[in-house]
């Protein structure tokens, strides 16, 4: 894929458009640019209303500003225990700001914060894998059960 052309050779071409010095096709000629590029430009400009290039950015843009990031490191830093939904529902209420889960997930981590495990929560209810890798009799089904 080839170079974008300079800035300044769209302004010197939309400057002899705006002089009246020919129309696109004839300035595309004098310029050894194509007449497709030409109006192209030319629409853009009526668009935006700048001659030189808009700047491409690929990829996501971020939803949250640093203004909310601030708002999320100080809800983490004073209320460690929050978890993933109530941040996200904070974001919606607090800030107008519709994040999905995962979202504030990778938020979260972008900003090197980790949310704090309670240790009031229940144990997890399965059972560890035994050493031998035997399956566990506690955990028969009814199937099994009835045969037996």
């Amino acid at each position: 894929m080839g170079k974008p052309l300079g800035d300044d050779l769209r302004r010197k071409l939309l400057f002899a458009y705006d002089q009246g010095e020919g129309t696109l096709e004839a300035l595309a000629g004098r310029f050894l640019v194509s007449v497709g590029w030409a109006k192209k430009i030319s629409a853009a400009r009526k668009r935006t209303g700048q001659a030189e290039r808009v700047p491409h950015k690929p990829g996501r843009k971020p939803r949250v500003g640093a203004e909310q990031q601030k708002l999320v490191i100080s809800w983490v830093t004073s209320q460690p225990d929050l978890t993933l939904v109530e941040i996200q529902a904070k974001l919606q209420t607090e800030a107008g700001i519709t994040l999905g889960v995962p979202r504030v997930w990778r938020l979260l981590k972008k900003l090197n914060l980790r949310l704090k495990k309670s240790r009031s929560t229940p144990p997890n209810a399965t059972p560890k894998p035994t050493k031998n890798g035997a399956k566990s009799l506690s955990r028969q089904s009814v199937r099994s059960r009835r045969n037996a």
